[in-house]
């Protein structure tokens, strides 16, 4: 469902992400995991078309995202780390102005929204954004990235500032799309999160991908034998940022 051949982005001759081929099946919940810095967010631009990368492809669904990025859109939801709201505009208002993205009809639309609302639990919630939690930004931000129906979805830290109710309903509803036969590509530096909600992982370091599997694979490949019970935390920890 997600492909990429040899996808790198480079700034002022610095590579952000270097060469990376990766390959995410259809239904997975994929963790990719990594330090602050690492390219996460690059490679995940790059994926949805917001970032032109300087050589390799991207496939979605077997879409070249560069060459056809609206088809891409049309089946591609975004979460993206540090959403933004009009504040003057209640949930429902900001949902039908994103709406209008998509050429959905009223009525269609209308109907979406408040099954979505209901779905992230801001069913009738009237106040406008600008007072709500961290939390219930998360969850509009959520209902947004949903709005189309979407066969992938791309989610950039997605518990990240929330609180231990908000990171629960954030993994219960990850697992409820996975349930659906959603693609899931989320982003994250917590190893709590993949843990709980991911099929497979992918760990990437100063930009080149350095693991990918299962958790249990990637313990393999990134143990050295040194310390044969160490937790999947000391290993991370080891390989990317040099020990802690």
């Amino acid at each position: 469902m997600i492909k990429t051949e040899n996808l790198t982005k480079a700034y002022d001759g610095v590579k952000a992400v270097d060469s990376l081929d990766l390959h995410v099946e259809k239904g997975d919940v994929f963790g990719f995991l990594g330090p602050n810095g690492s390219g996460k967010t690059t490679t995940m631009g790059m994926m949805i078309g917001e970032i032109e990368p300087t050589s390799g492809k991207c496939f979605i669904n077997g879409i070249d995202v560069l060459r056809h990025p609206l088809d891409v859109k049309r089946i591609i939801g975004y979460m993206p780390d540090g959403l933004g709201f009009y504040e003057n505009l209640n949930a429902r208002q900001n949902l039908k102005f994103f709406s209008e993205f998509y050429d959905l009809p009223y009525d269609k639309a209308d109907k979406r929204i408040t099954e979505l609302l209901k779905y992230v639990g801001l069913e009738g919630v009237e106040k406008k954004t600008e007072g709500y939690s961290r939390g219930m930004k998360q969850r509009l931000g959520l209902a947004q990235a949903l709005l189309n129906d979407p066969e992938v979805i791309f989610m950039d830290e997605p518990t990240n500032g929330l609180d231990p109710q908000g990171v629960m309903q954030v993994r219960n509803i990850i697992k409820d799309l996975s349930s659906r036969g959603k693609t899931i590509f989320f982003s994250s530096h917590i190893l709590e999160e993949v843990r709980h909600v991911c099929k497979t992982v992918g760990i990437i370091s100063q930009g080149k991908l350095i693991a990918k599997g299962s958790l249990d694979d990637v313990m393999h490949k990134m143990d050295k034998g040194t310390a044969p019970e160490r937790s999947l935390e000391e290993i991370f920890l080891q390989t990317v940022y040099g020990g802690a």
